[in-house]
């Protein structure tokens, strides 16, 4: 019944988490978001906007995909619906509450190519020591990114094992400013950085790989 009525008007409910403040889940035009106050969270433009950047990125040579920021699931629902991954994906996220969501919405749950790990993941990057060729950085807090996730040592910890990062680094900002000491030490690491703007009018996505040479 929600379904049918979201195409008249959206139809939602509202969860509280310690994180993330008010989240919404939300059917609109038969389609289930998940939103906060100013930002979609999952299965929305987020959805459409990390797509494009997978779409640069060459998955067939990816054993193990690692992602920082689990929202509702929907970059799994993209990787394994659109592009066909059905190899072993971790994910990580600091909020139960999310991850309730996701697997209570979303049908997102753990199985046996599907790791779902609750903690920071500063702490988590800190203790890794699997590797994983292809790591996607979702990490908002609502339409901000935590300063301490554009600091250097996040970004050690991330290039450790040399995987080609995608991440959602900006939301709706003037300028990437706040980039420019990620792009530079990934530079200084002989990474080749692209940087894709204004994604579905909003978000900038930066791809970096390792390079080759």
């Amino acid at each position: 019944m929600q379904k049918w009525l979201s195409y008249i008007y959206p139809v939602g409910q509202k969860i509280t988490s310690k994180y993330n403040g008010v989240l919404e889940v939300t059917w609109y035009n038969g389609k289930k978001m998940l939103n906060t106050k100013n930002a979609n969270y999952s299965y929305g433009s987020l959805q459409k906007i990390l797509k494009i950047g997978l779409g640069e990125i060459e998955l067939s040579a990816v054993e193990n995909i690692l992602i920082l920021g689990l929202g509702g699931g929907s970059v799994i629902q993209t990787l394994r619906s659109d592009f066909n991954y059905q190899k072993n994906i971790v994910a990580v996220d600091i909020d139960p509450v999310i991850i309730d969501i996701a697997r209570d919405e979303f049908n997102i749950r753990e199985s046996e190519n599907l790791t779902i790990h609750c903690d920071n993941a500063l702490h988590f990057m800190q203790l890794n020591t699997s590797k994983f060729e292809l790591i996607i950085i979702d990490l908002f807090i609502d339409t901000t990114v935590p300063s301490s996730f554009l600091k250097t040592p996040f970004w050690q910890d991330v290039i450790r094992h040399n995987p080609v990062v995608l991440c959602n680094a900006a939301l709706q900002q003037k300028d990437d400013q706040h980039l420019l000491p990620v792009l530079n030490f990934l530079k200084q690491q002989h990474y080749k950085v692209q940087l894709l703007e204004k994604v579905n009018s909003t978000n900038t996505l930066l791809i970096a790989r390792p390079n080759k040479n």
